[in-house]
């Protein structure tokens, strides 16, 4: 507490003031003003990257071809792409080199990183402490301050060399702010645990934002105890064959393993069964059969799913027992009672009993998991854009779609609970509820999913009949409505945004599609990044100057790059250019800070005038 004199009336008077909330409100104040003011954080958004670990990191650690851009928004306008093209070599080599056409000692070069540095740094509020190595820290401030630095410095070719590395190291460390995943990073690829350790590691974890794909709701579902689901997740990694991923997680399959050779041997596994290895190719064939029965029974248990179309056990049995079997690519189903189909044999169900218990209580699993139950959202809304996996349940007419009495922005809400209620669950060995459990298989699958957007998941044809016509998945109404001005419309009134970043639809750009709508409010980030699909991928990146897509290149390019001992290439799709650099008080969270900056002008206010605190009384 303190004492300020002031006057009142003409008569001076003591009044009492709250310093220490001014004090407390000016502080708040100055760092609204300082976040405010501060540029818009560099995104990165990747999606689908489906179990392609080793991948993820090789092109992650070359931050997905953002260094040449930062360093030419960085650098004046008359440096030649092929001086940015050195300098972008030099902080990838982390090393100086002479090169005789772009004649660049190592002054010039210094200089050169200083100002990328600076302009990475500039507005941004990043802790130096964890930027720069402590050897050079010191050096380096005061070269971003603009004052003298000890003549060595540049005059010694072994210290200049070493103050690169040390630039070099701070630009990668700096280049990339954030990290916005839309979903699916399990099935498909080896190594989805991969993926996970590092986007849960210490360096990622605090920068990284993630939104759920079909396939995360699959393995969150399986771990929480959904029988079809562990049934599924394991069919589908048996069916590439990603027994390794299952021996890292510590998962003991050799009753699964024992049963379906004995009862489904390889020479009579002939539906469509991608397993390479026999063994595979009997475990998966297994597992389907299972996950078909359990599946059933949900369907039957919540008619509110209106998923009949989905109960084939039925019409199988009666194609068997009629001998109407033509259609059939594989007619060997030892375990398919023609009485009860949806019924488990005595075998079945101890070995999906074994299974609940692995996937409940596997640490392995669960230390994976926790990232996505605890750090992964429904949607998510950063810099004026909406972020989801695949798509707003949407109508024919282009209205929201109900689903559960709630749609849009509501139902994504209800969702959210309900996953955070199930993970909450998982991590404290708690009981499940059955309403939820069912929900995510739902989820996975249901054609009102916000996930998934087919009208049906078609496993039991693409495996079982010839007719290929039947194997169709058909698209609903998502991309239909996202080429109509009145749809995008909608969803930026329902959730407040500009633009729409989604994934889980592979586009082809080698086919002239493109990431972005004409107008740029829809971009599809999914461009199938796994092998299991076009092998390439994209990503996404947002810096205060520009908005663009990176078609990334596929492991052949890669390699040969490599080769070459050049840079991998990139295309770039340009989808906007900012005329003054974008701040924080530009996007939505900006907005909620103005008013809490607003809130507080207003108390200081308050506080000058009760205790009639002016210029001219201090």
């Amino acid at each position: 507490m303190s004492l300020i004199q002031s006057k009142n009336n003409g008569t001076s008077r003591i009044t009492t003031v709250r310093v220490s909330e001014i004090d407390k409100l000016s502080n708040q104040l100055l760092d609204l003003d300082l976040e405010l003011n501060s540029n818009i954080p560099t995104t990165l958004w990747i999606s689908d990257l489906h179990g392609e670990g080793d991948r993820f990191k090789s092109i992650l650690r070359g931050r997905f071809g953002m260094l040449y851009q930062t360093c030419k928004e960085a650098l004046p306008n008359t440096f030649s792409s092929e001086k940015i093209q050195y300098l972008t070599k030099i902080i990838r080599k982390q090393q100086y080199f002479d090169d005789e056409d772009i004649q660049m000692d190592m002054q010039d070069v210094i200089l050169c990183l200083v100002e990328i540095l600076k302009y990475k740094l500039t507005n941004i509020r990043s802790q130096e402490r964890e930027v720069f190595r402590p050897e050079f820290r010191d050096v380096i401030n005061r070269l971003l301050a603009g004052l003298p630095v000890p003549d060595p410095i540049f005059e010694e070719p072994i210290i200049s060399d070493r103050l690169i590395s040390h630039l070099s190291h701070a630009i990668r460390q700096v280049l990339l702010d954030r990290i916005q995943v839309l979903g699916d990073v399990f099935d498909r690829g080896p190594q989805p645990d991969k993926i996970l350790r590092i986007l849960s590691s210490h360096f990622y974890r605090s920068g990284v934002d993630y939104v759920y794909g079909n396939h995360d709701i699959l393995w969150m579902g399986a771990a929480s105890g959904n029988r079809s689901l562990i049934a599924e997740a394991l069919r589908i990694t048996c069916r590439y064959d990603h027994f390794e991923f299952l021996d890292r997680l510590r998962f003991d399959t050799s009753k699964l393993a024992d049963f379906a050779e004995r009862t489904y041997p390889v020479e009579k596994v002939t539906g469509n069964f991608k397993a390479k290895t026999d063994k595979g190719r009997c475990m998966e064939k297994a597992l389907t059969i299972i996950q078909f029965k359990l599946e059933e029974q949900t369907i039957r248990d919540f008619p509110q799913y209106e998923m009949a179309s989905r109960l084939w056990l039925d019409r199988l049995v009666d194609m068997l027992k009629t001998g109407q079997t033509s259609g059939l690519n594989d007619t060997h189903f030892p375990t398919l009672d023609y009485t009860h189909p949806g019924q488990l044999t005595d075998e079945e169900t101890l070995i999906i009993d074994d299974l609940v218990i692995q996937f409940t209580t596997n640490r392995h699993l669960k230390r994976l998991l926790q990232f996505l139950f605890t750090k992964g959202k429904t949607y998510h809304i950063q810099n004026n854009f909406l972020n989801i996996h695949a798509l707003i349940p949407s109508t024919s007419d282009g209205d929201f779609e109900e689903f559960l009495a709630r749609r849009g922005k509501a139902l994504l809400n209800f969702i959210q609970d309900t996953i955070a209620r199930v993970g909450d669950n998982y991590l404290h060995g708690k009981e499940q509820r059955p309403e939820d459990q069912a929900l995510f298989f739902y989820l996975w699958c249901g054609p009102k999913s916000p996930f998934f957007g087919k009208h049906a998941m078609k496993t039991f044809e693409r495996y079982f009949l010839r007719d290929k016509a039947t194997h169709t998945e058909r698209s609903l109404f998502w991309q239909d409505n996202m080429q109509t001005d009145a749809f995008k419309k909608k969803l930026q009134q329902e959730f407040g945004v500009q633009r729409v970043i989604f994934g889980h639809t592979p586009v082809n750009y080698k086919k002239g599609l493109h990431m972005a709508s004409e107008d740029g409010v829809a971009i599809n980030v999914d461009g199938g990044f796994a092998a299991a699909y076009y092998n390439r991928g994209h990503s996404l990146v947002h810096t205060p100057h520009q908005l663009y897509g990176i078609i990334l290149p596929t492991p052949d390019e890669m390699k040969e790059a490599e080769k070459k001992l050049e840079s991998a290439p990139l295309d770039i799709e340009l989808i906007d250019e900012f005329r003054r650099p974008m701040k924080i008080r530009d996007t939505i969270a900006g907005k909620k800070l103005i008013q809490k900056r607003d809130a507080i002008m207003l108390r200081l206010s308050e506080l000058r005038e009760q205790n009639g605190y002016h210029p001219s009384t201090l």
